[in-house]
Formats: C-alpha cells, sequence, structure tokens
C-alpha cells in the first residue's frame, strides 16, 4: 500500500483545501457556506434545473442538498416551483437577489484567482485544470469495483 501522505485522495483534498482557505473568509463575510456558494453558482449558469441534477452538478447528496435549498429559499436566494409536465420533479432557480449576492462575491473571488494565477502560474493552473478533467475523464470510464451505487448511471 502506498504511503498515506501520497495517496491521489489525500492529495487532492489537500489541494482542494489549500484553495478553499483562500475563499471561505469571502464567503463567511456575505453569509454563506461553501455547499451554498455552489449551489448558487451552478444556478447562475442554467436558468432552470431539476433538483437532482443539481445534486449531481453541485457534488451533493439529497438530504444536504434538501436542507441547503431550504436555507437559501428562505433567504430569498433561490426559487423552487414543481416541474408542470411531471409534479414529482422539484426544479430550481436563481433568484434576482441571488444573482445580486452573486455580483456582491464575484470581486473577491476573482481577487483571489487572480492571486493564485500571480502565485502558481497562468500556465500552470491552466494545465492543472486540464489534467484533473482528463484524470476525471478517464476514471469515470473505470468500472468502480463492489459498490453497486456508484455503478449508476
Amino acid at each position: 500500500m502506498r504511503e498515506f501522505s501520497r495517496s491521489l485522495p489525500m492529495s487532492l483534498l489537500r489541494a482542494r483545501e489549500a484553495v478553499m482557505r483562500h475563499f471561505r473568509p469571502s464567503l463567511r463575510d456575505h453569509g454563506l457556506t461553501e455547499q451554498q456558494w455552489r449551489i448558487l453558482r451552478a444556478l447562475a449558469s442554467v436558468d432552470t434545473i431539476e433538483v437532482t441534477e443539481l445534486a449531481r452538478v453541485a457534488f451533493l447528496l439529497g438530504p444536504s442538498l434538501s436542507r441547503i435549498l431550504r436555507d437559501l429559499e428562505a433567504r430569498h436566494l433561490i426559487e423552487r416551483r414543481v416541474a408542470k409536465a411531471d409534479l414529482r420533479r422539484g426544479m430550481v432557480s436563481i433568484s434576482a437577489r441571488g444573482l445580486k449576492l452573486i455580483e456582491a462575491v464575484a470581486p473577491t473571488s476573482e481577487a483571489i484567482y487572480a492571486a493564485m494565477t500571480r502565485r502558481y502560474g497562468a500556465h500552470k493552473l491552466a494545465d492543472l485544470q486540464d489534467m484533473l478533467a482528463a484524470l476525471e475523464n478517464s476514471l469515470s470510464e473505470l468500472r468502480v469495483e463492489g459498490n453497486s451505487q456508484a455503478n449508476r448511471g
């Protein structure tokens, strides 16, 4: 077995933490958690999305997503409705207030990205993102052993 500190999951977690520690203070200043921000960012890129698809793109489990959506709706940052074609399907969209919040957070977020880019290098950052996307794509085609839920489409 490989050394714990050299395992890919731990390396990815350390890198994620190194990145997120710079964003958390700004999110906190705006009353947001990382998960709430992910949801708002995902919603800002679409008109409307089904709740199950939102869970997939935001990498959140259903129970967590339900709680977060309830909180965001109470703050009037999102709007929820039932799909007309299928009353069992919940649809979500970002509200005007949610878009204003994203606009308020964006300058700080972009400044953090700019500082990270200067520190790490634009070319290296682009290469890293390309390599991570390639890793994700490659592993998505690899069969997951012993976990029937991971094999669902």
